[in-house]
């Protein structure tokens, strides 16, 4: 939120308690200020006389004529004390009137030359005018004529520096318009806003600066410059080169916040030299405490009346002295004091010592805590209170809201307001303001205020904020109402426009009536005082409307505004209103301004969209920085708030007390090894965000950095091509591990370095080849970690690379007794000379790990119980020689040889071809054996079995073949006893070998299950067997067969085949003589699952093979069969039914386990009522029901076979669904007249016979839709109804015909004929009567009568 500048005329306004309205009051308190300062100078006068008199007395005793001297000359001087002082106060009475009568005369003047000021701009502003209203038509084709591309004159310029100095780039450019330029780092943008402080870039006057603030060595890169407008593009560019220096190891360095302080203004004319002995570090206070910000100093020179000047910076704002904050700089410290701490306070606070020297600075982050609240639960106080935009009765109160973390959500705020003077705190709003902004309106013209405001939430209320600068009620329109008008001569009068007006009653109406201010609370209308507007006092009344009503209300009927301004509350949400104003005064009211546009009270901005990925680095052991991504919304951005919580625990605490306005934060106050996340949301004066993501958890500890640089570089051989140095690791490791090192060389009298080894060495001991014999050289190291690269190394001492005669290498070997050791030859030695044997570059001798021996000029360091520990770089030099020396590196890979030497040496063996191993015979037999290299005649050897030693026995058969070096055993029968280790022991004078198997667990089970099967295998073959196992094709026919081959059959041989242990029957026995016997089993289907065997048996012996068809088996099969089954598929064949259309596939064989689909237009088919997917034994079908044009298109029919796709496809539409269409329309409506004819369901025999006398009663059920005629006939004739024969239909489908008292001559064929209009049947009953006592007439036993169907045309004709 922008916040107005402070207008020059509240600068100017002193603000006064309430007596500043009283003029006595000013003249009685300075004749008060007056009197006390003589009596302050009399009493001081009194107190020097009485101290010399009393040094008077001290000298010594006086005689009592000196004394009554003295007293007489005491009151005469009291007499002289007492004229001088009437005088005095005489002389300061006619002094104080001049000085009355001068102020008047000046004030006069001040006016008069105030008018004529007045009036010199008024007319300088009217000329000013005037030429730009000429000059207006011109500036566009002067602007054409000037554009042109950007032009560098100046570019820029290559610079080397130092470490930790400042660099700036310059170059100038010029075109129209202006251009516009960009700086690039190694081609990448260089942003402010991603490293503040670091950078400063300015333009001025088309001279463009680059400044980088205390270059490091990663600002080595090359710098370009872009500039553009819309004519075109130039660049230039440098290269930057800083330098580093050999000096004192500078300690690790926080990261500091991005706050970019501005250069001073006034820089002192002497030179100083600062040095900070002690700084004030980070701070944490909580509200109403005090705090001493505090800088021990050491200033050379040191003078006292020319000092540098401090200055302290609270972020990148200068901090002045203020009732909350002293300053103090001298006597070697400067300070900073608060007496009473708020949340306004925290920052990061900078001193910087001035002077021509340069800037001594340090900062460090003072963090203000809330203090404890009223009410437990309530939020922390607001900060940050501004006023702006202050007139005669209304101002504008804007604050930031605290940081809720541990607290309930702040619903609004109250604003107070104080008259200056008073202690009585006035409370502005009736109910809470929910954005931290807020117009106070009620205020006395003339009158200074403050403010302050309290946060509340459902807990309740928050202490007050700090309170705020004094404001005025003073209207700034006033100065503008000035006139000045010019006299004759160069006199001039100074005065208000309205009474150049004339005689003006009634004003005129306001003018631009507007809303300067929108939110869903209020609407601030601004305008324009009327012109005219008279000399009286004007009063200003404000109406509103909604849109679309026609009437008007008055907002402020009981109180008059005399401010052009006015905040309107009470607007109904989501309504537009208009707005008008009237001018008032003694005489009457105005007319109504122009009314203003639609108008709706609503937030013109939004709460801010949650911050983006939160990223936390090591920093301190107790800090983090944390960086976040600004939101995507960010409007009118206050800051942010930074909250943490130990990982785990989701109790949350603020990290900041005051929004922060960069998106980069140092959290201090951290606990070193914790591990913490962190979070942030963006403020504004609507409200914070959402919580941003938590970031990833991370461990305080110490961030990395580059190590020290290494020391201690010793020359430790020279061969005349090449030297070996070693040297000392660093004392400052970076908190990392050091990674390797790299070493630089170059000639003594260059000055350019060369790098020895492209990648890091690990060891401290490096060999340089490639060196001129007869050239000095001298070295340097640098050591690396996962930081970086550290400074370099001091130089090295020259060394002349020179190979001296008879100088020899130190040797590594094993003597004859296998013992390792390091030996070293010097010719030159003397009698006095010495060897000193070193192990990274640290003395050895004689201990539990070494042993010396030195005899004459040779020397061997031996190794006692050589280990991993040993490895190291190893070094021997003679003294009383000319710096003979010499090193060796023991790595791992020299030690393991070694000690493989030495232990041939105390420990020979026989060397194997093969290791112990093992093999299966046929007969189960598991033969064990090894081969040796060599073997002599008195070799000896042993078989051990689970630690026993075993012999050779029918149980184990052990034999040697010495000339081959074979040894073996051979087990007849090995079984579950036999699991163990095996070892085989071979000595050969003192060599000696031994070679182990171990057979346990599955290893051991393996071997067992093989051998058991190859010694069943065997058995089994003694007599008929399976040569082949059964197994499984499918034929051409699309059936299953099963086939086996057996071997070692003989006549009496039986065969059997067999489905779940049951005898499966077989048309034709299988002959045992071709070896092959096949079982075919046609249209395999889930009934035919089960356990299949086949049986050979004879006198010798059976065998059986199983086969069992389920699952996976079954599955297979299926696939098989398809392949079949889709080679040798038909094509697609339309059939019509009374239902739909049938797409059908024929083939060999089909079963609903295939994998088969139907696809309409490439798209899968699913069975459902309207598509039905189905199939028989021999074909697949697609059954559409009531097909309808969307089923117009390419039919497809797929068979998988597990390998390929079977396909067969139909292009139904066209005349090809038409025809089928027309004949399913056929097939369907014989089909509905078929099911809705006349028909007699049941209950008619086509035989009766009956005895004379009796009663006959035929009975049926008949159907039909619609509801069937019934007809009876008797010998194809009409029945005629009577007693004798009756008819009844009932409910129209149950029929009966009765006869009475039946007689022979009913004998006859009777006919029911049941008919509607779709057709209908005709049954037939033969009816016999016999009398009584008569045989009964031999007939058929009677059946269910057949009918005979009649057309619907005939029908319907009958």
């Amino acid at each position: 939120m922008s916040l107005a500048a402070v207008p020059f005329y509240q600068k100017r306004h002193k603000h006064f308690d309430q007596s500043y309205r009283n003029v006595q009051t000013r003249y009685l308190l300075d004749e008060y200020a007056a009197k006390k300062h003589t009596s302050t100078q009399s009493s001081v006068q009194r107190k020097s006389s009485s101290q010399r008199a009393s040094g008077q007395t001290a000298l010594g005793t006086t005689c009592s004529i000196c004394a009554k001297r003295v007293s007489t000359e005491l009151e005469e001087e009291e007499q002289d004390k007492k004229r001088r002082y009437q005088s005095l106060v005489a002389s300061y009475g006619e002094a104080k009137r001049q000085r009355f009568l001068r102020e008047l005369a000046e004030m006069e003047e001040n006016v008069h030359l105030a008018r004529s000021q007045a009036q010199h701009q008024l007319d300088r502003y009217a000329i000013q005018q005037m030429v730009e209203d000429k000059l207006a038509g011109e500036r566009h084709s002067y602007e054409e004529r000037m554009r042109r591309a950007p032009e560098i004159l100046v570019r820029l310029r290559s610079h080397t520096v130092w470490e930790r100095m400042s660099v700036k780039l310059c170059f100038t450019v010029q075109g129209f318009p202006t251009p516009v330029v960009q700086w690039y780092k190694d081609g990448s943008l260089i942003c402010q806003a991603g490293e503040p402080g670091k950078y400063r870039i300015e333009s001025k006057y088309g001279v463009h600066t680059l400044e980088i603030n205390r270059a490091n060595f990663d600002d080595t890169a090359t710098y370009s410059a872009v500039a553009t407008n819309g004519y075109g593009q130039v660049s230039t560019n440098a290269a930057v080169v800083v330098r580093r220096f050999h000096g004192d190891e500078e300690p690790f360095r926080s990261v500091g916040l991005p706050i970019g302080l501005p250069p001073s203004s006034v820089i002192p004319y002497m030179h100083f030299d600062v040095q900070f002995l002690e700084k004030f570090g980070v701070t944490f206070r909580r509200e109403g405490e005090t705090v001493t910000l505090k800088c021990t100093l050491l200033v050379t020179p040191e003078l006292k009346r020319v000092q540098p000047r401090a200055e302290w910076y609270r972020d990148d704002v200068l901090v002045k002295e203020s009732k909350w904050t002293k300053m103090f700089f001298g006597e070697g410290q400067a300070s900073l004091s608060f007496s009473h701490l708020n949340k306004d306070d925290e920052g990061l606070y900078t001193l910087r010592i001035v002077s021509r020297g340069g800037i001594s600075e340090h900062s460090a982050f003072l963090f203000v805590c809330d203090a404890d609240p009223l009410v437990t639960g309530a939020p922390g106080a607001p900060m940050d209170l501004r006023c702006y935009d202050a007139n005669r009765d209304y101002v504008i109160v804007t604050w930031k809201p605290p940081n809720t973390t541990m607290e309930s959500p702040v619903i609004g705020y109250f604003i107070d307001r104080c008259e200056v003077g008073t202690d009585n705190w006035v409370q502005c709003n009736d109910a809470p303001v929910k954005i931290c902004k807020y117009p106070v309106t009620g205020l006395f013209e003339g009158r200074s205020y403050i403010f302050r405001v309290r946060a509340v939430n459902s807990a309740g209320i928050s202490r007050p904020s700090r309170v705020s600068e004094a404001v005025a009620a003073l209207d700034p329109v006033d100065l503008r109402r000035l006139q000045a008008v010019h006299l004759e001569g160069d006199k001039e009068v100074v005065m208000y426009q309205d009474d150049l007006e004339g005689d003006v009653q009634i004003p005129g109406p306001p003018t631009n009536v507007h809303a300067s201010e929108i939110s869903r609370t209020y609407v601030v209308l601004s305008w324009d005082p009327p012109t005219p507007r008279g000399k009286e006092p004007l009063m200003y009344f404000i109406e509103k409307s909604v849109v679309g009503s026609g009437s008007w209300q008055r907002v402020n009927a009981q109180t008059a505004v005399r401010s052009p301004r006015y905040a309107v509350f009470d607007l109904a949400e989501g309504k537009p209103y208009v707005f008008r104003v009237l001018s008032a005064n003694k005489h009457g009211l105005s007319e109504p301004s122009e009314i203003t546009a639609p108008i709706q009270a609503q937030d013109m901005i939004a709460v801010p969209s949650a911050p983006g990925r939160v990223l936390a680095s090591r920093n301190t052991k107790t800090s983090v920085v944390v960086r976040w991504d600004r939101p995507k919304q960010e409007d009118d951005l206050l800051g942010y708030y930074v909250d943490c919580s130990v990982a785990g625990s989701n109790v949350w605490e603020p990290c900041n007390h005051k929004p922060i306005g960069y998106n980069r934060f140092v959290v201090h106050g951290l606990t070193t090894g914790e591990q913490y996340v962190f979070r942030v949301k963006a403020v504004n004066a609507v409200g914070t965000s959402e919580n941003s993501q938590e970031s990833d958890v991370i461990k305080v500890q110490a961030a990395l950095t580059v190590p020290s640089h290494p020391y201690g570089v010793t020359l430790l051989n020279c061969d005349g091509h090449s030297m070996t140095l070693g040297w000392k690791v660093p004392r400052f490791s970076g908190g990392a591990p050091i990674l390797g090192y790299y070493v630089d060389k170059r000639e003594a009298q260059h000055k350019n370095w060369h790098e020895v080894n492209s990648s890091p060495v690990k060891e401290r001991i490096l060999t340089v080849c490639s060196l001129h014999q007869g050239k000095t050289y001298v070295f340097r190291v640098r050591a690396v970690n996962a930081s970086g690269v550290g400074r370099p190394s001091d130089t090295s001492e020259p060394v002349l690379v020179e190979a001296r005669p008879g100088t020899k290498e130190i040797s590594a070997g094993v003597d004859e007794e296998g013992n390792i050791y390091l030996s070293f030859d010097c010719q030159e030695m003397t009698d006095a000379s010495q060897f000193t044997w070193c192990k990274a570059y640290e003395e050895v001798g004689d201990d539990g790990k070494f042993r010396i021996e030195t005899v004459g000029d040779h020397s061997k360091l031996y190794f006692k119980k050589p280990d991993k520990e040993d490895l190291g770089t190893y070094s021997v030099s003679v003294s009383d020689t000319d710096g003979v020396s010499s090193s060796f590196v023991l790595d791992e890979e020299e030690l393991e040889r070694l000690m493989a030497l030495s232990n041939e040496i105390k420990n020979p063996t026989i060397p194997l071809k093969s290791e112990l191993a093992y093999e299966i015979f046929d007969k189960g037999q598991v033969r064990f054996w090894l081969q040796a290299e060599h073997l002599s005649p008195d070799a000896s050897y042993r078989f051990i079995i689970n630690d026993r030693e075993v012999s050779d026995s029918e149980k184990h058969r052990i034999k040697c073949d010495k000339a081959t070096g074979i040894i073996e055993m051979v087990m007849d029968r090995f079984t579950i006893e036999n699991e163990g280790t095996y070892t085989v022991q071979i000595h050969d004078g003192k060599a000696k070998s031994q070679s182990s198997l171990v057979l346990i667990g599955d290893a051991f089970k393996a071997i067992l299950d093989e051998a058991e099967f190859q010694r069943k295998e065997f058995l089994r073959k003694q007599g008929p067997h399976f040569a082949e196992y059964l197994h499984w094709d499918v034929t051409d026919e699309c059936e299953v067969r099963l086939v086996c081959k057996v071997a070692n059959t003989k006549k009496d041989t039986v065969f059997k085949w067999l489905k779940d242990d049951v005898l499966y029957e077989t048309e034709t026995l299988p002959d045992l003589e071709k070896g092959v016997c096949q079982l075919l089993i046609p249209k395999l289907s889930k009934k035919d699952l089960g356990e299949y065997k086949a049986t050979l048996k004879d006198d010798r012996g059976q065998d059986v093979s199983v086969l069992e068809i389920a699952g996976k088996v079954y599955e297979d099969m299926v696939l098989a069969m398809s392949r079949v089954c889709g080679a040798s598929a038909s094509p697609l064949k339309v059939l019509c039914t009374p239902e739909g259309i049938r797409l059908q596939c024929f083939m060999k064989y089909f079963t609903e386990e295939m994998k088969a689909n139907w696809y309409h237009k490439d798209a899968k088919i699913a069975s459902s009522e309207h598509m039905r997917v189905g199939g028989t034994e021999d074909m697949a079908w697609l059954q559409i029901c009531e097909p309808t044009e969307k089923d117009k298109g390419k039919y497809t029919f797929e068979i998988y076979d597990g390998k390929d796709n079977h396909h067969r496809s139909l292009d139904l539409s066209g005349q090809a669904f038409d025809e089928a269409f027309a004949e399913f329309q056929q097939l369907k409506a014989a089909a509905f007249a078929e099911k809705n004819r006349g028909k007699v369901i049941g209950g008619l025999p086509d035989v009766v016979t009956i005895m004379e006398g009796k009663t006959l009663n035929l009975t049926c059920t008949v159907f039909g839709n619609p509801d069937p005629e019934v007809v009876w006939f008797k010998n194809d004739k009409d029945i005629e109804l009577s007693e004798h024969f009756s008819v009844k239909v009932e409910q129209a489908k149950y029929v009966s015909m009765t006869i009475k008292g039946v007689t022979s001559e009913d004998s006859g064929k009777y006919s029911i004929n049941v008919k509607n209009k779709y057709g209908g049947e005709k049954i037939d009953v033969t009816v016999s009567v016999y009398k009584y006592g008569e045989k009964i007439p031999d007939v058929a036993p009677p059946q269910q009568a057949k009918p005979k169907l009649i057309p619907a045309s005939a029908s319907m004709t009958e």
